[in-house]
């Protein structure tokens, strides 16, 4: 037994069959080959001794016993005995060793015979496979593994193909690119890789594997020479027949006089062009290509299952039809017609019975289109029908002579053929059929260029009200666009069947989507069936660039009346509000009021805003908002992005209900800031921006929440901490009630956070971000309760008890100040030299001196401050005088007195000529007191001022004059 050396190049395991020969049932097992050890070759085989190799194969030797200690696989055989280490080859293989000298190795295993029929078999060919080992392997001293294989009997399926001289058909079997040797064509007992086989051979053959079409390709061509002889016009066959499954190309070659015309046309259900290295579904296509001169044009790819029913060539033709090994196709599905001259490249004839849509391209596409030459498609449409053309890509050459253009010819058009430049935009709402061209020009040789061309055509019904034209006034609004598009745009562009629903500016100009700009004033119409297949998506900006003629504005964010009263539904209305630095924009809905978008608290109206604060280095998706909340406002930084998206056909009536609006403010410390004035009834979520990626590193978030005076609110968290950990910085949340000597909650992210507060009054929270560490982000969600307040029956009954001790207070003084006024004498005004109650440094209001002015004297006299206790009737008794005056006669400082209360300072008018004084100091100040007067100091008094002949305020004055100096 050879050694073997362990590689995964050759397999070491062969299965056998199940057959019957000779008599000797076996059933399948598994062999082991008898792997011999390659000799080193000592020479060449002789020519003599390779041309015995067909000997070896010609008959199949008889079926030798088993090697000594194995036993024939059958029913009931155990396999225990032990195997002879190297089974001994009959007389008849004497040739094996000069195989092995050869360096060839080999080892008699035992299969059964196997039985394969197919079309073109002739029942079971027997024969013997030798296995050549490569020693370029050993020679570059590597290890191999010599995989020796028992001579075995295989049934092939051969096949037989005759060709006749006349048809002119040659036939090619090779292998595919890029695939292996792992299977060989047999012809004749010899083994190939390739067969060709002319016109009037016959050749018979096989495969020496069970899966050929993995391994091989097949080509049949067919030469028809139109210019020597007549041509066979007609349908086309598909011949010869009984070809093995392959992969196979049927090629027809036709060459013609360049001034003649062929026609190929197709029978339904008709092509489809595809754009090169596309496959079809079926993967069943047609090549065409026009031969002018010698050179080759390529004028498309196409599927079956389309609208091009015919394709007229100048000149000759070369039509290629790819089948795949499996297809069952037996018709070549079109034929050929001779037709008169075209004086053109070709023309492409495309039936459109129904509303569809077609994409066609330029010959060569994406390369370029030949110089200088014409083409032709021609569009077959019902003249009931609606025909679009729209181009979808091209490019233009460089022209020395002439100009690249496009020419329509529309059937009852006075401006036959109308020119466009490709630039264009062409042609739509076309009534039935029409024909376009595409014309190039003399190129620069040096720098040519490329002239393509993808396009589509749509056919399609008109509106049933095809007339009605819709006003859209955009003449008051500005910094807007409208778009009007369908649904998918611009994502989504049907090239195949479906038709798009058009937008029309005038009868010509449609465009599936069209774009209005504000300032100016449209008038619409709609090329389309179902205008719920329609959307509308809009975009206005609001700009700030001085504060101080913004800061008052207030802006609507609404969607204008122009938009809300087309029969399209809004898909999605974008306002853009730009700030410049150290300005923020706050957001207000004062009547509905916004709810924020989370999983506990969805949304369910017609419409939502997605609200983003943008800056250069990031995005902040503040979160998706609708009306029927309780967020007042939002104050955001940097420029921010409202997106209005609407869902359904409810906005159309809640349109006229909006009220969301926007200013400009001063510059916040926060990222965002909200003012929520919640529902006492309903439970309140709110969560941190960026959901759920997290807080952005640093941001700071802060909510301002109010509580009403008769309500407690109770605030909590959905989870009990942060869940982020910090890189640099620290995470906090602030809690903290807006009153004075309120307490401040705060907690770190490596905290746990509060348990439910209750709050008493309005309070903020706060939440500050760090720099997280990788996957970990910061997301709160907390939520907000509302009860009423609960007061205790011990502090109702202090209430009330104060108050009543109040009462009662009240009314004991009122009592003793009636009775203290009954009693009360009138009032004196007492001078006082001594007091200052001038300000200091600050101006008298007498501009003169003490004896130049006349401040002493007063013009009113308040009605409490009565002298009348001063004079003495006839009878003794004293009767107080009112509104009585008497000057005074006594002496006079150089300072004024203190300026009087405001009930005498009323009437007094500065004059204007006046020089002011210099500033007073506090010695140098007068005041005036008013004191009760006592019973018996009356008396005393009026016995004094008799000695004074009445006069009462001289005597008064000068005695208190008098009293100071003493002192």
């Amino acid at each position: 037994m050879c050694e073997s050396r362990k590689t995964p190049d050759y397999p070491k395991r062969i299965r056998g069959g199940r057959g019957e020969r000779a008599g000797d049932a076996f059933t399948s097992r598994e062999f082991r080959a008898h792997p011999l050890t390659p000799l080193e070759p000592k020479r060449s085989l002789s020519r003599e001794e390779e041309e015995e190799e067909p000997h070896l194969r010609r008959a199949a030797p008889a079926r030798p016993s088993p090697p000594p200690g194995q036993v024939r696989g059958g029913a009931g055989s155990s396999g225990g005995a032990e195997r002879s280490p190297r089974p001994r080859p009959p007389r008849r293989w004497a040739h094996a060793a000069r195989w092995r000298q050869a360096g060839r190795c080999w080892s008699p295993l035992r299969f059964s015979q196997l039985r394969r029929s197919s079309s073109g078999g002739k029942g079971t060919v027997s024969g013997l496979i030798m296995v050549e080992v490569d020693l370029l392997a050993q020679r570059a001293r590597l290890d191999l593994t010599v995989a020796c294989y028992d001579i075995f009997y295989l049934s092939l399926a051969s096949f037989t193909i005759s060709l006749r001289t006349v048809d002119n058909i040659t036939v090619m079997i090779k292998l595919r690119p890029g695939v292996s040797w792992g299977c060989q064509i047999r012809v004749k007992s010899l083994p190939r890789f390739d067969l060709k086989i002319k016109p009037g051979e016959s050749v018979t053959f096989s495969f020496t594997c069970k899966t050929p079409e993995e391994y091989f390709i097949m080509e049949i061509q067919k030469n028809i020479d139109c210019v020597s002889g007549p041509c066979p016009f007609g349908d086309v066959h598909l011949y010869p027949p009984g070809l093995p499954h392959l992969n196979r190309t049927f090629i027809w070659d036709v060459k013609a006089s360049t001034k003649a015309g062929l026609e190929l046309k197709f029978a339904t259900p008709w092509l489809r062009q595809i754009e090169p290295g596309g496959t079809c579904p079926d993967f069943i296509s047609y090549n065409i290509n026009s031969c002018i001169d010698t050179a080759t044009v390529k004028i498309g790819t196409f599927c079956r299952g389309g609208s091009v029913s015919r394709v007229k060539l100048q000149g000759g033709v070369i039509m290629a039809l790819h089948l795949p090994w499996n297809s069952s196709l037996t018709t070549s599905g079109f034929n050929i017609a001779n037709r008169s001259s075209i004086k053109r490249l070709c023309i492409i004839e495309s039936t459109l019975k129904e509303e569809s849509s077609v994409t066609l391209m330029s010959p060569n596409y994406p390369q370029g289109f030949p110089e200088d030459e014409l083409m032709t498609w021609q569009f077959i449409v019902p003249s009931n029908m609606r025909a679009s053309v729209f181009f979808h890509n091209y490019s233009l050459s460089n022209c020395e002579r002439k100009e690249e253009r496009v020419e329509y010819y529309i059937p009852g058009s006075i401006s036959n053929p109308e020119v466009f430049k490709l630039s264009d935009r062409q042609p739509a709402n076309i009534a039935g059929s029409f024909n376009l061209s595409l014309q190039g020009c003399d190129q620069d040789a040096q720098n040519p260029g490329v002239l393509r061309l993808l396009f589509q055509v749509i056919v399609q019904h008109p509106q049933i009200d095809e007339n009605v034209t819709y006003l859209v006034d955009l003449s008051r609004d500005w910094n807007m666009t409208v778009t009007i598009h369908s649904e998918g745009w611009p994502s989504w562009s049907p090239f195949m069947s479906e038709p798009l629903c058009l937008i029309c500016k005038d009868p010509r100009t449609c465009d599936h989507a069209l774009t209005l700009v504000s300032g100016a004033i449209y008038k619409i119409s709609f090329l389309c069936k179902d205008l719920a297949r329609l959307r509308i998506t809009a975009e206005k900006k609001i700009s700030c660039i001085d504060f101080w003629r913004c800061q008052r504005k207030i802006y609507a964010l609404s969607v204008p009346k122009a938009i809300t009263q087309l029969p399209i539904r809004l898909h999605k209305f974008i306002w853009k509000l730009l700030a410049p630095e150290m300005i923020n924009v706050e957001i207000m809905s004062p009547t509905l009021k916004l709810q924020q978008h989370v999983q506990e608290q969805r949304c369910n109206t017609s419409y939502s805003y997605s609200i983003v604060s943008a800056t250069p280095e990031r995005d902040l998706n503040v979160g998706v908002f609708c009306p029927g909340g309780s967020i007042e406002k939002i104050q955001m930084r940097n420029n921010v992005t409202i997106s209005l998206k609407t869902f359904g056909k409810g906005f159309f009536n809640e349109s006229n209900h909006q009220d969301l609006k926007m200013s400009f403010v001063q510059h916040i410390k926060d990222e965002c800031t909200f003012t929520v004035s919640p529902d006492p009834k309903a439970k309140l979520y709110l969560q941190t921006p960026n959901w759920p990626y997290g807080l952005p590193p640093y941001v700071s978030i802060s909510w301002y929440i109010t509580v009403p005076s008769k309500q407690v609110a109770r605030l909590g968290f959905t989870k009990d901490r942060m869940g982020v950990a910090c890189e640099t910085g620290r995470a906090y949340v602030n809690i903290q009630e807006q009153k004075l000597g309120a307490e401040e909650t705060v907690r770190r992210e490596d905290e746990l956070l509060p348990a439910p507060l209750d709050m008493y009054h309005s309070f903020w929270v706060n939440i500050s971000n760090c720099k997280p560490v990788d996957k970990t982000h910061l997301t709160l969600l907390f939520w907000v309760t509302f009860a009423e307040k609960k007061i205790d029956l011990a502090v109702i009954i202090a209430v009330v008890s104060g108050a009543g001790l109040l009462v009662a207070i009240g009314l004991t003084v009122c009592c003793v100040r009636k009775k203290k006024k009954k009693s009360q004498n009138p009032m004196v005004g007492v001078y006082n030299a001594n007091v200052n109650t001038q300000m200091p440094g600050k101006q008298g209001l007498f501009k003169k001196g003490r004896k130049n002015n006349e401040s002493h004297v007063y013009a009113v006299i308040d009605d409490a401050m009565v002298y009348g206790h001063l004079l003495k009737e006839s009878n003794g008794s004293v009767t107080p005088e009112v509104d009585v005056y008497r000057p005074f006669d006594g002496p006079v400082g150089s300072l004024p007195p203190s300026p009087p209360p405001l009930s005498f300072r009323k009437d007094i008018k500065l004059s204007p000529s006046t020089e002011e004084p210099p500033p007073l100091t506090e010695t140098d100040h007068d005041a005036y007191t008013f004191a009760h007067q006592k019973s018996g100091e009356s008396k005393n008094s009026g016995d004094a001022n008799e000695k004074n002949n009445g006069d009462m305020g001289t005597s008064f004055l000068e005695n208190k004059e008098q009293d100071g100096l003493q002192e």
